[in-house]
C-alpha cells in the first residue's frame, strides 16, 4: 500500500486544509497570501497528474489508491469551490452544480460497481482540466480586467461538467442494463 503514487494522493489530501487556511488569510484579500493559496492549489493539482500516471506505469495501482485518489480530487476541487463562494468571488450556483454532479457520479459508480467500472472518458479529463484551470485563475489575485475571461472559462467548466455527468449517467444505465440482460 505504501508507494509513491499513494504518497502523492495523501499529500494532496493533506494540502486541502492547508490550501483553505492560506486562502482565508486576511479574508482572502492579501495578494501575497492569494498567490500562496494558488501555489498550494497548483502543487496539489500536480500531484493528481502524477499519481495516476506513476501508478499505472510502474504497476503501483492499489485498492487504497482507487478509493483515495477520487476522494482527494473531489476534496481539493470542492474546497476551492466552497472557499471561493464563501469569499463571494464565485457564484454559489457554480459550486452547487459542480458538487451535485460530482456527488451524482460518485453515487452512480457505487450503483454499478458490481456490474463493472466505467472508465474515465476524454470528456471527463477535459472537465478536470477546465475545472482546475478555471479555479486556479479564480484563486490568483488577477487584475479585474481578467474577470470576464475567468468567468467564461468557469462557465465552460460548468457546461462540460454537466454534459459529462449526463454522459456518465447514460453509460451507467447501459452497463447496468447489459449486466441484467446477461
Amino acid at each position: 500500500m505504501v508507494n509513491i503514487a499513494n504518497a502523492l494522493t495523501v499529500v494532496r489530501l493533506v494540502l486541502v486544509p492547508v490550501f483553505l487556511v492560506v486562502l482565508f488569510v486576511d479574508h482572502g484579500q492579501s495578494t501575497t497570501w492569494r498567490w500562496a493559496a494558488f501555489a498550494v492549489f497548483a502543487i496539489a493539482s500536480l500531484t493528481d497528474t502524477f499519481d495516476g500516471d506513476l501508478a499505472r506505469r510502474w504497476g503501483l495501482v492499489t485498492d487504497f489508491g482507487k478509493i483515495a485518489d477520487p476522494i482527494a480530487d473531489k476534496a481539493l476541487t470542492g474546497a476551492a469551490l466552497v472557499g471561493l463562494s464563501m469569499l463571494g468571488e464565485l457564484a454559489w450556483w457554480v459550486t452547487i452544480t459542480i458538487a451535485a454532479r460530482e456527488l451524482g457520479v460518485t453515487l452512480l459508480r457505487f450503483w454499478v460497481l458490481r456490474h463493472g467500472v466505467i472508465p474515465a472518458s476524454r470528456g471527463g479529463k477535459i472537465k478536470t482540466v477546465l475545472q482546475t484551470v478555471a479555479l486556479g485563475l479564480a484563486i490568483m489575485p488577477l487584475p479585474p480586467v481578467f474577470a470576464p475571461a475567468v468567468a467564461v472559462l468557469m462557465v465552460a467548466a460548468v457546461v462540460v461538467t454537466v454534459v459529462t455527468g449526463g454522459d456518465y449517467l447514460v453509460r451507467a444505465l447501459r452497463l447496468r442494463a447489459k449486466a441484467r440482460a446477461a
